[in-house]
């Protein structure tokens, strides 16, 4: 007999990524659940589904999330002038994700997030506590490129927030940095400025740890505080190597 609890989850899942009601889709046999729970059904009655995303492969559940947001036409940024989705790039076992507002003009050409001059400086901060930017996971919470690079709507906020949880539950980070202002109020739902909450260490989704930091764009225009960004770097390296 079909589990309930697990339809109930499985309906859930595609509720957060912005889809409502039971298809015969394929697309509708994909796992379900958050991170930790049981393990899904799919919403066809009797058919089984992939395992919880615990229990799945990291590279095939990005890749699963990847092919379900396809050329996104979820909010409005699709009708903007983007190029094309932005997903994220690097290491699927990755125990530190780099986590940005939204692509910009190099990024959206490219398809990579930190492409352009703040991502060859977020390179070199990588590179400066001993890992290679293919160690790492970088993803933005904004998919798409919003217009003349302003801030994201909280509407967009709203449509592609669930797709980075989803990356960070495929993910599992051991360390979590948030880069910049946008960043850090999307992840920890906070209004506090980015210099109250640079530098400080908290618990995150699943058992990670976030650490807030200024973005590298910022860098650029303020490099007098290159030396905080180092402080709070300097605490992700010891997170880091405190189980190695």
């Amino acid at each position: 007999m079909t589990d309930r609890s697990s339809i109930a989850r499985h309906l859930e899942y595609f509720a957060e990524l912005g889809v409502s009601g039971v298809s015969r889709d394929r697309r509708w046999r994909d796992r379900a659940g958050d991170a930790g729970t049981g393990a899904g059904v799919a919403a066809e009655a009797g058919e089984a589904a992939p395992e919880a995303s615990q229990s799945v492969e990291p590279a095939a559940a990005l890749d699963e999330l990847r092919t379900f947001i396809g050329d996104c036409t979820r909010c409005k940024l699709h009708a903007l002038g983007r190029k094309q989705v932005v997903f994220g790039v690097g290491n699927p076992r990755a125990r530190l994700m780099f986590v940005g507002e939204a692509p910009g003009a190099d990024e959206d050409q490219q398809g990579e997030p930190f492409v352009g001059r703040a991502g060859q400086l977020l390179t070199k901060i990588i590179e400066a506590i001993g890992l290679a930017r293919a160690d790492v996971y970088i993803a933005n919470v904004i998919k798409c490129r919003p217009p003349g690079n302003r801030n994201p709507e909280p509407d967009e906020v709203a449509t592609c927030q669930p797709f980075l949880f989803r990356q960070i539950d495929a993910i599992r980070p051991r360390v979590i940095v948030a880069l910049g202002t946008f960043a850090a109020h999307a992840l920890l739902q906070t209004d506090a400025p980015i210099s109250r909450l640079r530098g400080r260490v908290m618990e995150f989704r699943g058992g990670s740890r976030l650490i807030p930091t200024f973005h590298p764009a910022f860098l650029l225009r303020s490099p007098e505080r290159k030396r905080d960004v180092w402080e709070d770097m300097k605490k992700v390296r010891a997170l880091l190597a405190e189980h190695d």
